[in-house]
């Protein structure tokens, strides 16, 4: 609704205006207020760049590059799909959409390379196809245990930043009618949102290509490689400096620990190893959680932060925290329809001194969580930099403990004459210590509790769900 807004009349509208002014014609009289006072602005559009020039990485992509370098072989930045695909699948329709999406975006087509130690993206070329490397399982005494070795190599085996492709795929067929699909991006080329474009598209290709008909969608008017040249020409100079002192301000003598007990002293450098436990807020809750948030002007997700905040600050005994947020960070209209890595991370700094109410907690979460949106266009990289926290190896810099809002998920995938299920539980790996995933689902909401098995039993996490569950209770 934002950008469209800010499209549609030229008024920059922050966010705290639409949540402020939840009615229409409340919310109308407030920007034509705006338009009298300062008239309609033009928001620099994102423009396509020459291709002649070298291309530049955006805020993020250079993060990952950094830290590529500093662990080459690391799976750690793997999105890792899996499909189960029953019924009768056309090969030549699925490589043949396969390809086109490849073609279709370039950020799935870049690749990274630093001739000089200064790195820059390349593109493949559109026809060079997305490489598909396939099983025949058909009539293998011990084809489960072949299957399940191979879902781990895939999801094992590092991907050359500078050679690319940063995708590829396998398909496995377990019999005539039964293919498993196997899908692995790196981070650096795509990110959640960008799943959910992936898999609409993919849908339509195959339905178009099945039914013999062409491609169905338009081409691209921008493609990722300039959302980065814009970004750094936008994120200068006074809105740079705005946004740097909110957060230098925001963070300033945080805690650089959230002190939670743990069931192992912690290793010395940061294992990634992990493991989840699946939660679910069931129906008649998330319906209580609904109108909780109705009644008090807060999002559900809001609502959730301050509940797990709440948990988190009552298990460690301290009142400050942060807590990690990823945030879309897809506010311009030009960018929805495409693949690319565009989630950043907000630090969500959350204040419980003086034994807060439920109404008084959500109040500060939602002023906290505003705040954090309207200053989400600078790079977590760039605000780590400026808040300059303890480093240490043991632990990741700013927060330890990661709340993920889904919303721009997978969903189903419809694909004609297949029935199509998300198969695999992904990698058993985490960056954080605890990391939250949640999402509605239908009137529910379901997700997972992720945790570094270095310092956790599952127990211990079972028991942090069940604090939760029980706190969100008491809070309707």
């Amino acid at each position: 609704l934002s950008s469209r807004l800010s499209q549609a009349v030229g008024v920059e509208l922050p966010l705290s205006t639409l949540f402020a002014r939840p009615v229409l014609a409340d919310l109308a009289a407030n920007i034509a207020e705006q338009l009298r006072r300062a008239g309609p602005k033009d928001l620099p559009a994102i423009v396509a760049v020459s291709r002649d020039e070298p291309l530049v990485l955006s805020f993020a992509q250079q993060r990952l590059w950094f830290l590529a370098q500093l662990d080459e072989g690391s799976t750690n930045y793997h999105m890792p799909l899996a499909l189960r695909l029953r019924g009768a699948l056309d090969r030549v329709a699925w490589q043949r959409s396969l390809d086109r999406l490849f073609a279709r975006h370039e950020a799935l087509r870049s690749v990274f390379v630093a001739p000089e130690g200064q790195p820059r993206v390349e593109v493949l070329p559109a026809d060079a196809g997305l490489p598909v490397t396939e099983h025949d399982l058909q009539g293998l005494p011990d084809a489960d245990a072949v299957l399940s070795n191979l879902c781990r190599d895939e999801a094992r085996t590092p991907f050359d930043l500078a050679r690319g492709p940063l995708i590829r795929a396998r398909l496995i067929r377990l019999a005539d009618e039964d293919h498993v699909f196997l899908l692995t991006q790196h981070h650096i080329v795509s990110d959640g949102w960008s799943m959910g474009v992936l898999m609409r598209e993919l849908s339509s290709l195959y339905r178009a290509f099945v039914a013999g008909q062409d491609d169905p969608r338009p081409p691209l008017a921008i493609q990722y490689p300039d959302y980065a040249a814009w970004q750094r020409q936008w994120l200068s100079g006074e809105r740079l400096q705005s946004q740097a002192q909110y957060w230098r301000d925001t963070l300033s003598g945080a805690p650089a620990r959230l002190a939670l007990p743990t069931d192992r002293p912690r290793p010395l450098q940061q294992s990634f190893a992990g493991a989840s436990v699946p939660v679910v807020i069931d129906a008649a809750l998330t319906g209580g959680l609904k109108r909780l948030s109705r009644k008090h002007g807060t999002t559900l997700f809001m609502t959730v932060l301050a509940a797990w905040a709440a948990v988190l600050s009552r298990l460690s005994g301290q009142d400050d925290l942060v807590i990690g947020v990823p945030s879309a960070n897809r506010s311009r209209r030009e960018v929805e329809e495409l693949i690319g890595f565009f989630v950043n991370t907000l630090a969500l700094r959350l204040d419980l001194a003086g034994t807060p109410s439920v109404s008084e907690l959500l109040e500060r979460t939602r002023r906290t969580a505003l705040a954090a949106q309207e200053h989400q266009d600078l790079p977590f990289e760039q605000v780590v930099e400026i808040v300059k926290p303890p480093r240490a190896l043991d632990h990741t810099p700013l927060f330890q403990v990661m709340l993920a809002w889904q919303n721009e998920t997978v969903g189903s995938v419809d694909l004609p004459g297949l029935r199509v299920e998300v198969a695999g539980e992904g990698l058993d790996q985490v960056k954080f210590d605890l990391e939250l995933n949640l999402g509605e689902d239908g009137e529910e909401i379901v997700g997972s509790l992720h945790y570094a098995t270095a310092v956790f039993d599952e127990a211990t996490i079972e028991r942090q769900r069940g604090y939760l569950l029980a706190l969100l209770r008491a809070m309707v």
